[in-house]
């Protein structure tokens, strides 16, 4: 059963709930590997990210992190052998690039067995497609629909301000909306989409066709 988890950006560490299913999704913890948003920068290394599994009891027999300075064909192999893949978050479209096309680790990521998870941009990376554009916050003149891993077949709006800029998603994901879900959260958010069954923890929003709502807590 395919389990992947959709985060935003959590100010302290998972809650208590996340870290519970987390534990309870994650049996086998052979093998980590972190995909890095920045794969050029040494700096970028997950330790924020690791920080929050840490704190959820959640520990992992070896580490790994997959940026430009590990081999491509080494990269294919961790990810081969990973009980969990997390994407880390930061540069969306530099990790889009290494995912995609520089290191073409989408197929081994999608047929990969672990339990795959994404922060911020790597939550955004992995959905289907997500909405390129200026007013999110993308270079100037940036106003494009990006092919993700499609591990789901919907778009992740990921560690945004919702409260602040509803009229600006409503907007700038409308047409995406008509052609699939856009589930939009801000920071201290999870989704998980579990055998194709949704849950929800903090403030989820879900487009379809243009209308949005707010989706109940199921964590």
């Amino acid at each position: 059963m395919k389990t992947h988890y959709y985060l935003g950006w959590f100010t302290d560490f998972f809650p208590e709930n996340l870290s519970k299913a987390l534990r309870e999704d994650l049996p086998e913890r052979k093998s980590l590997v972190m995909v890095s948003s920045d794969p050029s920068d040494a700096e970028m290394d997950g330790a924020v990210e690791r920080s929050w599994l840490d704190q959820a009891g959640i520990s992992f027999d070896e580490y790994h992190l997959i940026d430009s300075s590990v081999e491509q064909e080494v990269a294919h192999a961790l990810i081969r052998n990973a009980s969990a893949i997390f994407l880390l978050g930061g540069d969306t479209l530099k990790q889009n690039r290494f995912l995609t096309e520089e290191y073409e680790l989408a197929e081994p990521i999608k047929t990969s067995a672990a339990l795959v998870m994404g922060a911020s941009a790597g939550a955004i990376n992995m959905s289907a497609k997500w909405k390129c554009s200026e007013r999110f916050g993308y270079p100037v003149g940036m106003d494009v629909v990006c092919d993700g891993l499609a591990l789901d077949p919907f778009s992740v709006l990921s560690h945004f301000d919702l409260e602040n800029n509803m009229e600006l998603v409503q907007e700038e994901l409308s047409a995406l909306s008509d052609e699939m879900n856009v589930y939009a959260s801000n920071k201290d958010c999870a989704l998980r989409s579990k055998g194709g069954h949704i849950d929800i923890l903090g403030d989820v929003y879900v487009m379809s066709r243009s209308n949005i709502r707010k989706l109940d807590e199921t964590f």
